[in-house]
Parts: structure tokens; sequence; C-alpha cells
């Protein structure tokens, strides 16, 4: 590991518990790392405890004589190979991207020209305000990397995206970001997964079983080969992905909405198992039993074609547009017909048949349909067909310089 200098900034949060092994897996792989513990992680653990594990004074106060006469916030910000914010709260987050600077940790980040790790930490309503998702798309604007944050119960017991990343999770993206750019580095990845879930009324929806775990391993192993990835996810159970961007949504149109957010990209990846109808008369209410017990009429629309929108854009359209083909039966004739019908360049079948346990199961047979012709692999884990295809990408693109 060629990282030799990391700016550890500690703000508040019942995460920042973790930061003391945050510092010690640095520790580990012979990092040396200097601390900066805000006012608010100083509620939750010591000065003491950073400075006995990194062996190396904390700094704390942006009006500290010694502080300025031995190293001050400008060095603080210069001599470091990357700077690291972990717990990020809502609160810094949100003084970061207004340049706004109340103590030594943002005066710091203010004067750094070096480059800039946030991992996330806050309750999950925080989390999906409006103003923090701003804030993010502010930061991101400005290059600053963003990992997590995960899927999960918080410590007031709420559920939902705002865990902060384990320490080892996120010691090694900050690794792999730093130390190794990958192949795929400089280019810009769409990712959909999941099912969409179409409403019938106001808790009633038409939905499939797919369970996300293809398309999440897909952009995981995007993102290791070093491409910017951004998600986009239908109702799942699936965790984030480290070190992916992820936008969740239910329904078809969210979807398309989402992919319309993130394109231009170059890569395009659409494993999202999306509904090809919606309802049209769908109730804002509870539908209720007749006294007749006749069902109620539910009509039906066609949903917009998310691989096919992607495919046939005459401007932005990605460099390699990649669709799945979900069949139960005729697998390679469907596949085939389906990627002249989409305009997509590769496709890649698979039988989700009920006998294959395909849909939500771990294994996954693939065939490969593109240009070139029919490529079937063997029956192997979602994980590894994930990282083939990675390859495979990367592959491709080498071949395009």
């Amino acid at each position: 590991m060629s990282l030799k200098k990391v700016l550890l900034i500690v703000s508040g949060g019942i995460a920042a518990y973790k930061a003391p092994e945050i510092v010690s897996k640095l520790r580990e792989k012979s990092v040396d790392v200097q601390c900066i513990l805000t006012k608010g992680g100083a509620e939750f653990i010591t000065p003491l405890t950073l400075q006995t594990i990194s062996g190396k004074e904390v700094y704390s106060e942006l009006f500290s004589l010694n502080s300025e006469n031995e190293i001050g916030h400008i060095q603080l910000s210069r001599s470091v190979d990357v700077i690291l914010i972990a717990p990020a709260s809502a609160n810094i987050i949100s003084n970061i991207a207004h340049g706004l600077t109340p103590d030594l940790a943002t005066t710091t980040l203010l004067a750094t020209n070096k480059p800039v790790t946030i991992v996330p930490a806050m309750n999950p309503l925080m989390w999906e305000n409006p103003a923090t998702k701003d804030n993010i798309k502010i930061l991101k604007s400005r290059g600053i990397s963003i990992l997590g944050p995960s899927r999960g119960k918080a410590a007031c017991g709420e559920f939902g995206d705002g865990r902060m990343l384990e320490p080892l999770e996120i010691v090694e993206a900050l690794e792999r970001s730093y130390d190794k750019k990958g192949p795929l580095s400089g280019l810009r990845t769409l990712v959909t997964s999941g099912p969409t879930y179409e409403s019938i009324d106001a808790i009633r929806f038409i939905g499939n079983r797919s369970s996300g775990k293809q398309g999440h391993n897909i952009a995981q192993a995007i993102s290791k080969l070093g491409s910017e990835t951004t998600l986009v996810s239908g109702p799942t159970q699936q965790p984030c992905p480290e070190s992916v961007n992820i936008i969740r949504v239910e329904s078809a149109e969210d979807m398309l909405n989402a992919c319309k957010s993130v394109l231009p990209t170059d890569i395009a990846i659409c494993t999202a198992a999306v509904a090809d109808w919606k309802v049209l008369n769908k109730s804002p209410i509870k539908l209720k039993k007749s006294t007749q017990k006749v069902p109620p009429e539910i009509q039906l629309t066609e949903n917009p074609d998310i691989l096919k929108f992607i495919s046939q854009k005459k401007i932005g359209r990605p460099r390699l547009v990649i669709g799945f083909a979900a069949e139960t039966n005729d697998i390679v004739q469907n596949a085939i017909a389906k990627r002249t019908l989409k305009g997509c360049d590769w496709i890649i079948a698979n039988d989700v048949s009920l006998k294959t346990e395909t849909i939500g199961g771990d294994e996954n047979k693939i065939y490969l349909i593109s240009e070139d012709g029919v490529d079937a692999w063997p029956l192997m884990s979602k994980y590894e067909v994930s990282i083939k295809l990675a390859r495979l990408i990367s592959h491709h693109f080498k071949d395009l310089k």
C-alpha cells in the first residue's frame, strides 16, 4: 500500500466509537494517522483513546497556540495523502458543502489540496432529508468521495440507510481508491437492480421476486475496477455495495427518472426486473371488498422501456449498453430477439423458471449474447458472474483504446 499518511477527522455521532478501530487497522498497514477530534466527537470518545492508538497528539482547538506553533491547520491539511472523515455527521457535511469553518476540522478541510473521503453516519431520516441529499450532491460535484452509508438498524432503533460502514470496509475502500485506480478508472457506470413495484392502491402492488443480488454484485464488481458507479435499485433487502452511489426507487417510472438523472455514463447495465405493466386506475386509498364480493377491475397500461430508452438515445448514449433477459423458455432465441428489439450492445440471458431457483438464489446460468454470437457460461455463483462480467467489460474498453 503506497498510502503513507492519513488525517482522520472524527465528528459527532455514536459511530465515533468505531474511530479507534479505523486508526488501528490503518496502523496495521503501516499508515501514519493524525487525528482531529471535533467537539461533537469528543462527546463519544476521548482524545486520549485516539492518541494512544495513533501514537500522535490529537488536535481539537482551532485557536490553540501550541497547535499553531507546532503544526497549524494549513500544515495539517497539506502534510497528508488523504483526509478521511469518519464518522461524518449531517452537521459537518453541511458545513463543508457551504464552506463554513466554525472549528479546526472544517477550517482544515477548506484549506486542503488533498483528496477527501467522507463516511456518513446519521439517523435514516436525516440521511433521506432533501437538505442532506443536496449537500451530498454538492460534495460529489467537487470530487469528494462518499463511502456508504449502509442500510440497517440505527442506534436510535430506526431502520434504513445511515449506518456508517465498518472500519475494515472503510480502510479497504480507501486503500483501493488511493493505491490502485483500476482498469475502468475514469469511466462512469449506471447499474439498475432489483424489482419494481407498481401500486394497485395505497397498500397493494404488482411486483416480482427479483432479489437484486445479481445487480448489486455487478455494481460492486464494476466499482472495484475503478469505475464511478451509480446503482439505481428497486425495493430490495440487499445492502448498498461499498464505494457505490445508490438511488432507491419503487416504480418503473421512478427508475426511469433516476436513470435520466444519472446519464450520461460510459456504461449502462440494466439488470433490474422492471415490470412490463403498471396499473392505470390505481387507487389512492385501500380498496375494500364489495358486498357482492366482486374483485375490483384493474386496468393495466405499458410501463416505460428503460433498456430501450437508454439503448436508443440519440445524444449521450452510453458507449456500452448491457441488458438482461430473464426467460423461462427458449432462453437464447428470446434473448437474441430482445437484443435486436432494444438495440443494446450485449444482452445476458438467464433461465428464471422456478426449477432453477435463480430468482432469490445465489447461482446463475448465463448466456452472453453480442454481435459476436452466443457465449454460454457454466453455472456459477452470482458473485462469480459479476466478476467475470466486470472483467469482460474491462477488456472491451481496453480493446477500444
